[in-house]
Formats: C-alpha cells, structure tokens, sequence
C-alpha cells in the first residue's frame, strides 16, 4: 500500500524544529500546529487509502522529497510522527506501537516541483 502526501507547507512536511519553535510561542500555539498538521495528513491519507485497514504489523518506507537539501535529513524525518499518528487517526493502523510497526526505513531525493512524502505500508507476518 502507499499514499504519497504532498506539501503544502512552505517547504515540505513540518518538522521538529518547526514544532519546537511554536511551541516556544506558548502551549496553545504548538499544540494547534500540531492539530492541523496532523489534520492535513489525516486528509491525505483518507484520499489515497480510503477505508484500508491493516490488521498485521507493519514496516513503513518512507521516501522524503525536499525541494533542497536545506534542513537536515534527522529533522526531516521526525515527521513520521505525523504521518503515524494520521495513520491510526484514519484507522489504517489499529495503533502504532512496537506490536504494529516493527520497523521503518527513511530515503531522500530533492524534487523542487513536487516535495512531499511517499509512505509505503508493508504487512508483515
């Protein structure tokens, strides 16, 4: 299975730093960025996958595309924290524990036209 999210954020999908500085702001600040990113996701998610639902664990690739190689490749990544939670938001995962996901894997290409994200969901036994 895979869904691709595409950015509509200034640069790609939000990242910790991101989420570290609204939070600076005050609380409310950072827990509505987090609110609406998640949103967003969930919204890709529902589009492309519509009401799968994965009973087995799971290994996730994820294939992070940047419009350039200005934030770094660890900050960049913490965003499948997003992409998990709209994943058992969406109900595609029951959760998204060590019995569910038994792993991950993160890849970076730059792509100035088309940044995003493309998560591809492999059930495992």
């Amino acid at each position: 299975m895979m869904a691709f999210i595409p950015s509509s954020f200034p640069e790609s999908c939000p990242v910790l730093n991101e989420l570290i500085n609204e939070n600076r702001k005050n609380k409310q600040v950072g827990a509505k960025f987090k609110k609406e990113t998640d949103y967003y996701i969930f919204i890709c998610i529902k589009s492309m996958l519509k009401n799968l639902k994965i009973e087995k664990s799971v290994y996730i690739r994820y294939t992070w595309v940047e419009e350039n190689k200005k934030r770094d490749k660890d900050n960049i990544a913490s965003a499948k924290k997003y992409v998990q939670d709209a994943l058992v938001q969406a109900g595609v995962l029951k959760n998204d524990g060590w019995n569910n996901i038994v792993g991950f894997e993160d890849r970076f290409e730059i792509d100035k036209e088309k940044p995003g994200v493309l998560v591809e969901i492999v059930e495992v036994e």
